[in-house]
């Protein structure tokens, strides 16, 4: 039996699309990938990430946000990078990781002209079910 590949979903600030990544993963995918999440730096698990996870059914409030020193890089298979600034500043990981960038919109920063709280959120929605797509793709879309 081979262990799971494991995928470590990287981000800015591992507050929301990183966040809501490993919460999928962990929820559609568990029996074919192992998930984590980081940032370059922690943040916090950002309100709103939680709202729309917690809409579809998955509780991401046990995840904590950090930062890559605190994970076991040795370990991972591939790297994800879900942002632009992360792309660009990633870390040097161990040779076996395959660097990924599948890029999507901040939601926090589509959201801040937004003064319905609604509209906020939908921003958020739209985002959660785009990194969705992408995870159901998963594990085939790594090859």
């Amino acid at each position: 039996m081979t262990d799971k590949p494991s995928i470590l979903f990287l981000c800015t600030g591992n507050s929301c699309r990183s966040q809501m990544a490993e919460g999928l993963t962990r929820h559609l995918k568990s029996d074919a990938l192992t998930a984590y999440s980081a940032g370059i730096k922690a943040q916090g698990l950002n309100p709103n990430a939680v709202k729309v996870m917690r809409e579809i059914g998955i509780d991401i409030t046990n995840q904590t946000s950090n930062t890559v020193d605190e994970l076991p890089t040795q370990d991972i298979d591939y790297v994800i990078t879900v942002c632009g600034h992360a792309h660009e500043t990633c870390p040097t990981f161990p040779a076996n990781a395959k660097i990924i960038h599948v890029g999507f919109d901040d939601p926090p920063k589509l959201a801040e002209a937004e003064t319905d709280p609604d509209k906020k959120l939908d921003h958020f929605r739209r985002v959660r079910d785009e990194i969705k797509s992408f995870v159901q793709s998963l594990p085939e879309a790594l090859a």
